[in-house]
């Protein structure tokens, strides 16, 4: 075998043996975590993430200044807003965006309770699961546990901050036909339930965000458990 085909095979068995030696390491990095720190770690990041979330999101502005969770107008109704707006109806049309996400808002902070309970509620199992799992399992689980009750929660908010607007009860007798022919999603057939989906799937992507700046850097998380059981999956 000549010198640069040695090499090369030299090269790629010690690339092979720096990857197995990583990946076990890694795991035993994980196995030496007690039960109690990769619990005790993970319930302080799902804290953390959803009390941010519902920090960031439960304020003025929180849906409506955030391009990234701001919820638009219905599909169905984009359209007709586009047309209300060039016959000098933007306003009311502007009145409806601004109801729906100013009611994403005041709902939010009502999530607490569930999200710290399903926290509470972890198992072992559950922690370590969550901790190798993607950069969002975090949100994942969170909406797993959390969602249709929430869902049940935030509706009477959105309804009453809804209803105060006409084109809103406008686009719920047309939609509620609309969707029987096609035109309209089933999830978009309610403005309510429209709305109410939106807000659900805003919180869960804001704690998918701050999920994964704990998993990025778990030291500037400053927690201690954060920066041993995070800090070991890096």
């Amino acid at each position: 075998m000549d010198r640069r085909r040695f090499n090369s095979a030299a090269g790629g068995t010690l690339a092979c043996i720096i990857l197995l030696a990583h990946a076990r390491a890694h795991a035993l990095s994980l196995a030496d975590l007690t039960d109690g720190e990769a619990s005790q770690g993970l319930k302080t990041a799902l804290e953390k993430g959803a009390l941010a979330a519902i920090s960031l999101l439960g304020r003025k502005d929180g849906f409506l200044g955030n391009d990234k969770v701001r919820i638009p107008l219905p599909g169905f109704l984009e359209d007709a807003g586009k047309l209300l707006k060039t016959f000098g109806q933007g306003k009311r049309v502007d009145e409806l965006v601004n109801a729906m996400n100013r009611a994403a808002e005041t709902a939010v902070p009502m999530a607490n309770d569930l999200l710290m309970g399903a926290v509470k509620s972890m198992s072992v199992t559950d922690a370590k699961n969550i901790l190798t799992g993607g950069d969002t399992s975090v949100a994942q689980f969170f909406a797993s546990k959390t969602r249709e009750p929430l869902g049940v929660t935030f509706l009477p908010v959105v309804t009453r901050a809804t209803q105060k607007v006409e084109l809103a009860s406008k686009y719920n007798r047309v939609a509620s036909k609309a969707v029987g022919i096609g035109l309209v999603s089933k999830n978009e057939a309610n403005i309510e339930q429209y709305v109410t989906g939106k807000t659900l799937d805003g919180l869960y992507f804001v704690i998918g965000e701050e999920e994964r700046k704990i998993r990025r850097d778990p030291v500037g998380a400053g927690s201690d458990i954060l920066k041993k059981v995070f800090s070991l999956l890096k």
